[in-house]
């Protein structure tokens, strides 16, 4: 897990060194083990590295002998097996990234098919003068980048491309009302103007500071459905997902895992401490003095039938007002989940025993856990289109409605319909398309990054991902249950995990907190020029005085009052989230 950066010019002379300070400087957080570059035929490469496998050999930028260079950042898991399939080639270290070095040069731009992993790959022939970028089919790892002036620019992380002056910051309005209305942003068009996404699966060729072509590969299998016993299945699952989990776990550093008291998180530790024969460290959020669930009491049961070792982290509602400035800047593409709260000091305390966690994200994407899925599948005319309503719909707040803030999600309707597919399949596949790598895997990547700490997902790999959206409708979905294979899989594996248990979504009290303060936390919001710019100031005010009943709308607000300050402004964060509304206002 590292942060990577580059510079391709127009017009072929090298690039200004300093840029590239910028550019390490704007990503050190992610790589606080070191940094590597490449500086020639007018292009510019650096990494910062969070050192996890090969600690001292894999430094990166890494080469090959026909003169190519890679940097990457992310996990190469089958590294070995790619590895085992080159025999003719004298490795020069025991990275995970040198083997897709060496793939690339025998299998040209069709080398990502091979790999199992979560990556942004840049790699750079001065022969041929081109330069190639890859990212995973699911999205696990951001690549953003820009045609400019001066060149094609591209970084980890969109922040650093403003930080380095190499893109000035300038909002896009379509991506800030997608912000607003469904929390997160879609498709390769990011929230600053010029700066583009790598889409997930996505390979992009450059020759001479310019995109020249582009190839895609999909997270989710071609085909209809798979039919055999439930028990053929069953053991398919444990073959798959035993697989999946013992690959995440290739690491040369401690890893633990977060654990809540949901059916993808007690799955992974049920595979995990199979895998293992030391303990495992697993971490759970709480929230004392709240109405919120506390999950502590099911964490503990299972953790102690399966031998694993907890931390619990406690967030209270003066982490929230002490640590929102900092997740909203970290936050550069903006989901305002507020699971990333609770992510965020979870990492910080994983950072002090572990520099790899792994996570349940994918779950519910894959074996069909949301019940919106349900409606998916309701026969025509009784379907519903999934996130039919924004967030501030029937409310009087902004002072124009957006209309089109639905787009990115019908186009990946669009493209994700095929009559091989099922309306639950379909659903899956857009939500796979926009919602998981835009907002749960972004939260994910910046929260623990931001602790240089990295974050794998075992679920989200693609021999689970070709076994999952192949089931059956009625294994995902039965009795009104989701994530139904999945659910029979845990309570043979392990009992007393109530697999079959309706359980409350995971939810953090923002709400409640917001409500608390709203008489002093509306006028600061209402005042901060974002907000006007886009409001009725009165109505932010009230909307903040009645947060317990319009929480959504008013966290969004809170949120985007913060993000803005600190990336459209460029304040950095100081204080608490009254400091921060407070000194944004006064400055302006």
């Amino acid at each position: 897990m590292c942060g990577i950066a580059g510079i391709a010019t127009l017009d072929g002379l090298d690039p200004d060194p300093s840029a590239l300070d910028r550019l390490a400087r704007a990503l050190a957080h992610r790589g606080p083990d070191g940094s590597g570059r490449y500086l020639e035929n007018g292009v510019g490469l650096v990494q910062v590295r969070l050192a996890i496998i090969d600690l001292e050999g894999g430094r990166q930028p890494l080469h090959e002998p026909g003169g190519a260079v890679l940097i990457g950042n992310g996990e190469i898991y089958n590294y070995r097996e790619l590895a085992a399939d080159l025999p003719d080639v004298v490795f020069a270290t025991a990275s995970d990234c040198e083997p897709p070095l060496h793939l690339w040069r025998r299998a040209g731009n069709g080398y990502a098919q091979r790999l199992r992993g979560m990556y942004a790959l840049a790699i750079f022939d001065p022969l041929a003068k081109r330069l190639t970028l890859s990212r995973d089919p699911f999205g696990i790892k951001p690549l953003y980048w820009a045609e400019t002036p001066l060149g094609f620019v591209f970084a980890s992380e969109a922040q650093a491309l403003i930080g380095a002056g190499l893109i000035e910051a300038k909002e896009n309005p379509r991506a800030r009302a997608e912000l607003l209305q469904l929390q997160f942003t879609t498709g390769r068009e990011t929230i600053f103007q010029g700066v583009n996404r790598l889409l997930p699966g996505e390979t992009l060729v450059v020759e001479k500071g310019r995109v020249v072509e582009r190839h895609r590969l999909n997270a989710l299998p071609a085909g209809g459905v798979v039919h055999k016993t439930q028990d053929a299945f069953l053991y398919e699952l444990d073959a798959v997902l035993s697989e999946s989990v013992s690959f995440h776990q290739r690491s040369d550093v401690p890893y633990g895992m977060f654990l809540s008291g949901g059916v993808d998180s007690s799955a992974l530790l049920a595979l995990m401490a199979r895998l293992n024969e030391r303990p495992v460290l697993a971490f759970t959020a709480h929230f004392p003095g709240t109405k919120a669930r506390d999950e502590r009491g099911y964490a503990a049961c299972v953790a102690k039938e399966l031998g694993a070792e907890r931390v619990d982290v406690a967030f209270t509602e003066e982490d929230f007002w002490k640590l929102l400035p900092s997740v909203a800047a970290c936050m550069d593409d903006p989901a305002a989940d507020y699971a990333c709260l609770p992510t965020f000091k979870l990492a910080a305390e994983a950072r002090k025993h572990v520099k790899v966690i792994l996570s349940g994200e994918g779950g519910d994407e894959l074996f069909a856990g949301y019940g919106r899925y349900r409606q998916a599948m309701r026969p025509w005319p009784f379907t519903r289109r999934m996130r039919r309503h924004g967030g501030f719909d029937k409310l009087s707040v902004l002072k124009e409605l957006p209309s089109l803030w639905r787009e990115g999600i019908a186009q990946a309707e669009r493209e994700q319909a095929s009559e091989a597919r099922t309306r639950l399949q379909i659903a899956q596949a857009v939500d796979c398309d926009a919602w998981l790598p835009n907002d749960l895997l972004t939260k994910l990547d910046r929260c623990l990054m931001a602790h240089g700490v990295e974050g794998r997902v075992p679920f989200l790999d693609p021999a689970v991902a070709a076994f999952a959206f192949r089931l059956p409708d009625r294994l995902k979905v039965h009795k009104g249950m989701g994530k139904w294979m999945l659910r029979r899989w845990l309570d043979k594996v392990l009992p007393l995990s109530g697999a079959f248990e309706r359980k409350r979504g995971f939810t953090v009290p923002v709400g409640d907190w917001i409500a608390a303060k709203g008489h002093i936390l509306g006028p600061l919001v209402a005042a901060q020029p974002c907000i006007q710019a886009l409001c009725h100031p009165h109505e932010v005010e009230k909307l903040f005085r009645h947060a317990d009943k319009q929480g959504f709308a008013a966290w969004t607000l809170l949120f985007y009052a913060l993000w803005h300050g600190r990336h459209m402004l460029g304040h950095r964060p100081e204080g608490d989230v009254f400091d921060s509304l407070d000194a944004m206002k006064c400055s302006t």
